[in-house]
Parts: structure tokens; C-alpha cells; sequence
């Protein structure tokens, strides 16, 4: 990627600000672990979204101030969390059920890879990787809809949103959208759809960055956050 093109290109907070305004008022919401935590920090306001975490809490709320924590109230990511008022506990496996019985609206979740086909590759065993791929293959069929947050780009500027995955699965068609540092781009028909770009991104330029053919169909969207 162009030192141009990193210069404008969102931060994380930035596209995690986007894919919340996404979150439909009322929706049971899974976040993965990381970078998609973010998410919701990010709610509109006049929407609130009903958080659920693996590990069996289901309304929980924003992360406590430093040195208020109670440990024993954290979510999948072990990071600490307060309740909202109406908020359940439960056990693990009636969690999975939630996931596994369709219960979730929304999971957001990171990526390694995601291909035009809505294949997504998000864990590794190798170097610095996990044992397993754990609940996010459950979450990714589960959920209604699934989206990505990510970089556009590897750290050595490589694409990520790709013809196919070259990483293992952790799912087979089942991303909806992604957004990326440069763009919003849906998954429909087999292909990527583009949606919104940054306005100061020309298309080439975001084709050049891309591992697979940018589709579009009608007008697309200037991609504008505050800042953050």
C-alpha cells in the first residue's frame, strides 16, 4: 500500500465507528475478540444493542473505569465489563445454543482473509497462533448476518479481501460485508460489491489494493467518519 494511501486510510476505531451505525436498534450482537470489541463503544445514539459473549452474559455494557473492575464479570476476550439493568447469566453451552440456534442477529467479527465468495479466514496455528478455531466457526452460521471489521491490507501490503482464501476457513459463504480502512464492500451474487470508498480514494487505486474484482451496481457512497 502507497504511503499515500496510508495516510487517509481509516483507523480502527475509525471503522469500527462505521460498522456500528450498521446495528439495527434492538439486535442481539456478538463481537469477536479484539479489534471488533470496539463496535460497541460505537452506538448510535437513540439504538441500543443487546451484547452477548461466549462465555454466557447476555446484556452486558460498557468496560468499567480502571481500578473498578470486577473479575469476575468479563467476556469471551477475559476483558472486564459491566451489567445493564435486565442483563442474564448462563451456562456455556446454553450460550453455543443461542449461537448455534439462529438467536443472534449481528456477529462482527476480525479477519485474516475474506474472499468474494464470503469465505472468511480468521485464525491461524501458525507462528503467535491459536490451538483451534473455536466459537467463531459456531458464530459465522449462526448469526443472521455477519460482517467484517479489518485493515484493507496486510502489514506488508498485502490484499486481505481476496479471490479465494489461502488460510484456513473458518467458515464457508458466510460474510455479508466487510469494512475495511478504505471502503465498504458487500458480499452479493458471489462477488464484492462496493459500496462506499474514502472520497479522496480513487477506484483504480482501491482495485490495486484488492485481491479480486470490485463490483458496482448503482452509485457509490463517499466513506465518511469523524474523527476519532
Amino acid at each position: 500500500m502507497s504511503d499515500a494511501i496510508n495516510a487517509i486510510k481509516l483507523s480502527n476505531a475509525q471503522i469500527a465507528w462505521r460498522a456500528a451505525q450498521d446495528i439495527e436498534d434492538g439486535a442481539y450482537v456478538n463481537l469477536g475478540i479484539g479489534f471488533p470489541e470496539m463496535v460497541a463503544k460505537f452506538q448510535p445514539e437513540g439504538r441500543e444493542a443487546i451484547f452477548h459473549t461466549e462465555n454466557g452474559v447476555l446484556g452486558f455494557g460498557e468496560a468499567p473505569k480502571e481500578g473498578e473492575e470486577d473479575w469476575d464479570l468479563i467476556n469471551a476476550g477475559k476483558k472486564a465489563i459491566t451489567l445493564k439493568p435486565g442483563a442474564a447469566f448462563f451456562h456455556h453451552a446454553d450460550s453455543f445454543a443461542m449461537v448455534r440456534g439462529g438467536h443472534l442477529d449481528v456477529a462482527i467479527l476480525g479477519a485474516y482473509q475474506v474472499a468474494q465468495n464470503g469465505d472468511l479466514a480468521n485464525w491461524s496455528t501458525g507462528k503467535g497462533g491459536v490451538p483451534a478455531v473455536g466459537g467463531a466457526m459456531d458464530l459465522v452460521h449462526g448469526a443472521k448476518r455477519v460482517a467484517v471489521v479489518t485493515d484493507h491490507t496486510t502489514k506488508k501490503g498485502d490484499p486481505k479481501l481476496l479471490d479465494a482464501c489461502t488460510m484456513p476457513l473458518t467458515g464457508v459463504g458466510c460474510v455479508t460485508r466487510v469494512y475495511t480502512s478504505l471502503a465498504v464492500v458487500d458480499i452479493d451474487g458471489g462477488q464484492f460489491v462496493l459500496r462506499e470508498k474514502l472520497p479522496d480514494l480513487s477506484f483504480d487505486d482501491l482495485q490495486a489494493v484488492t485481491g479480486a474484482p470490485l463490483n458496482v451496481q448503482g452509485t457509490v457512497g463517499d466513506l465518511i467518519v469523524p474523527a476519532l
